[in-house]
């Protein structure tokens, strides 16, 4: 068996389902129509092209973070070019419904969508923070997915890439408005994730990891506690207005402040202690966020 198949084009996928790809760089299919194999060949596809599943049924359980959570609804799972999806379980499924949107990133070539397509970030987040919908906005993704389908299943002409292009991209910025949506709504959820993400911080601060290791990287956080990067720094941004780096600096400068006080400790016994390799660094960034230099601040504060 082989560990990973690469999904090179749009067709890889519906060729094995017996579904029909409705042109060679989009499509939209309905998923009930697919005949799911037992024995899919693979532990894992790795796919070369965006992909977009509206999963339906009662039993949907979706894992976000380290929980999971039954939404019956529908759910929206996001897959973007190069992401890896274990696909060893497939055969032990009941019969799936719902639809898959596929597009490539040859057909957003010289295109508006192809030069804003990254700022979807939600094609970098795991599989299993997916969007879970309100039955209103369900029905908004199907109607995005009808015009695409039909748009494609007319006669091809000079104005359909546009046309096609333009329903994606609505489809798109809906989806943002729904995940801001969710990051609202699951506010407690959410004020958990940054509560332990400032006292992983601290922790690792005060026990010494960072003068051994460095500043701490965001991928680090978001690992303990199972989130994706972009995921987590979405949900920090909605959470605190900073980013989830600016976030790291603030409580960086918090803490320096304090150790400050503290007339044995040099400045640049400080900076290391935080993580900086370079003294001048700690300097440049403190002086960017308070106004004035370590130096100058201790002066001011005795």
């Amino acid at each position: 068996m082989e560990e990973i198949v690469d999904l090179w084009n749009v067709n890889d996928y519906c060729s094995p389902l017996k579904l029909s790809s409705m042109h060679p760089q989009v499509t939209v299919v309905d998923l009930s129509k697919g005949e799911w194999p037992k024995d899919p060949g693979a532990k894992a596809v790795r796919y070369h092209f965006y992909g977009v599943f509206l999963k339906e049924g009662e039993e949907c359980e979706i894992r976000y973070g380290r929980k999971n959570y039954d939404f019956q609804e529908g759910t929206l799972v996001f897959v973007g070019p190069r992401q890896v999806v274990n696909i060893s379980k497939i055969g032990e499924r009941p019969k799936m419904s719902g639809y898959a949107l596929l597009f490539h990133p040859d057909l957003l070539l010289g295109t508006h969508l192809g030069k804003k397509i990254e700022d979807y970030n939600f094609f970098s987040y795991e599989t299993y923070e997916a969007l879970h919908m309100s039955t209103k906005e369900r029905q908004i993704v199907l109607d995005c997915f009808e015009k695409i389908q039909d748009e494609l299943s007319e006669r091809i002409d000079k104005h359909s890439k546009t046309v096609i292009l333009s329903a994606i991209e609505l489809f798109l910025n809906y989806c943002q408005r729904f995940y801001d949506r969710q990051f609202i709504t699951r506010d407690t959820v959410n004020r958990n994730v940054i509560e332990q993400f400032e006292s992983a911080l601290k922790s690792y601060i005060r026990s010494g990891k960072a003068q051994e290791k460095g500043i701490p990287s965001v991928a680090h956080f978001a690992e303990e506690q199972n989130l994706s990067p972009n995921y987590f720094g979405d949900l920090v941004k909605k959470e605190t207005g900073k980013s989830a780096q600016e976030f790291i600096q603030l409580k960086l400068i918090e803490i320096a402040k304090q150790r400050i006080y503290d007339r044995e400790l040099s400045i640049s016994e400080i900076a290391y202690s935080l993580g900086f390799r370079y003294p001048q660094h700690f300097t440049r960034l403190f002086k960017q966020q308070v106004g004035v230099s370590p130096k100058e601040f201790r002066e001011s504060v005795n």
